[in-house]
């Protein structure tokens, strides 16, 4: 006999972000800055409450929108990648060096994240980590054993990370 599973998935139209990025590629040529309205959406599996609920989503709702609404409207740069260098200069002026390439802009409006570069992949990466931690310090009842984050950077397009707990692993 098989095992049963739950989880709760979640997308709604207000979990998006839009945010400036250049990636860089395996050869080490990088896009020009541009722009995405990337759209995201979550699942979480965990046990079954005695309640009945994974975890209720007027819970997890708002911890996803918070997480995008972070990232919304700001550069995001990758401060992980080997070659990119960025410089938060007391002036209020962040500056970022790529090969030939240099940009500034006030530091307010750039976001450097632990991520090696700014592909769809690592932001969903970046957002699916982030829901954990904060699901640990709010919810640290919660067994996740499975979650998955995809960012839609257009239609059709998207990069997708998945956490297994050791129990799903297994």
């Amino acid at each position: 006999m098989g095992r049963e599973r739950w989880s709760i998935e979640i997308y709604k139209e207000y979990l998006k972000f839009s945010a400036a990025h250049f990636l860089i590629f395996p050869d080490g040529s990088a896009e020009r800055l541009h722009g995405h309205n990337y759209q995201v959406t979550a699942a979480i599996e965990a046990r079954l409450s005695a309640h009945g609920l994974v975890i209720d989503f007027k819970h997890i709702k708002p911890i996803v929108r918070e997480i995008v609404d972070a990232l919304d409207e700001h550069w995001l740069v990758p401060g992980q990648h080997q070659e990119l260098r960025f410089e938060h200069r007391p002036d209020g002026v962040t500056e970022v060096r790529y090969r030939d390439s240099y940009y500034a802009a006030p530091t307010g409006d750039v976001i450097v994240l632990p991520i090696n570069n700014t592909s769809a992949e690592n932001f969903a990466a970046f957002i699916g980590r982030e829901l954990l931690r904060v699901l640990e310090e709010r919810h640290g009842e919660l067994d996740v054993r499975e979650a998955r984050i995809t960012v839609e950077e257009t239609a059709g397009q998207r990069g997708v990370w998945r956490y297994l707990g050791d129990e799903a692993a297994g």
